[in-house]
């Protein structure tokens, strides 16, 4: 299977801190592909340059092909994130967002329905910066899937959703995976890789610790027993 994806020999420093340091991994096209790591192991670095909003020190980073730094506004809007800051506007109403965003692609996802299916039609007259966190959580995945991407990243999707928002979430990004997308999704949650994952990649120390379908990387044994002694061996 071609890879979406492609971080090769990723180094990004910051000052006299080095975030990733020479990692590599891939997110084969169609896959949903769950990046686990510790805080500062350069799972939101290694995304945030696959999305052109960091440059690496040294390596390669390609999505669908393309180096993100200088990729075309028709690369972008192949590509869909929702990032841990949000980045929502705070004077906006959801829907009134979300439509304004869809105006922005030739074949956008059907608003309304999206709207609904996260449950946003509840709270459409609120204004973002009155929501709670869940909500904005809803909000920002259904901008990141709103022009209905070729790739999409998602940085921990589910924080502050409750059990049953976590399995709506769950639903529909297998269903995202179902029409063709590639899905890259950073959590800290074992649920979640155990329940998402096609493709796995471990980060520890800003190093890849492993990598592979979840039945090669974890085998016979328990997600978190395998977690944990991948990412304490990465420790210097």
């Amino acid at each position: 299977m071609s890879a979406a994806v492609e971080i090769v020999n990723l180094t990004r420093r910051f000052a006299a801190a080095t975030a990733c340091d020479g990692l590599s991994w891939s997110a084969p096209a169609g896959s949903i592909t769950i990046v686990l790591g510790p805080n500062g192991a350069g799972k939101t670095t290694s995304v945030e340059c696959a999305v052109g909003l960091q440059r690496p020190d040294d390596g390669t980073v390609r999505v669908l092909g393309t180096d993100p730094w200088l990729a075309p506004p028709e690369h972008r809007a192949s590509v869909g994130v929702m990032l841990q800051a949000g980045g929502l506007p705070n004077g906006s109403k959801p829907l009134r967002l979300l439509n304004h965003l869809a105006s922005f692609y030739a074949e956008p996802a059907d608003v309304g329905a999206l709207a609904a299916r996260l449950g946003i039609d509840a709270f459409a007259g609120t204004t973002v910066r009155r929501l709670s966190g869940g909500q904005k959580q809803r909000v920002a995945l259904a901008a990141a899937l709103i022009g209905r991407p070729r790739v999409v990243f998602l940085d921990e999707p589910t924080a502050g959703l409750d059990p049953h928002g976590r399995l709506d979430v769950y639903d529909l990004l297998k269903d995202e995976q179902a029409r063709g997308a590639t899905l890259v999704v950073t959590t800290h949650s074992f649920e979640e890789a155990a329940t998402l994952a096609t493709h796995l990649v471990v980060l520890a120390d800003g190093r890849t610790a492993a990598e592979g379908t979840p039945e090669d990387v974890v085998g016979s044994n328990s997600l978190e027993r395998v977690y944990f002694d991948l990412t304490r061996k990465g420790r210097r």
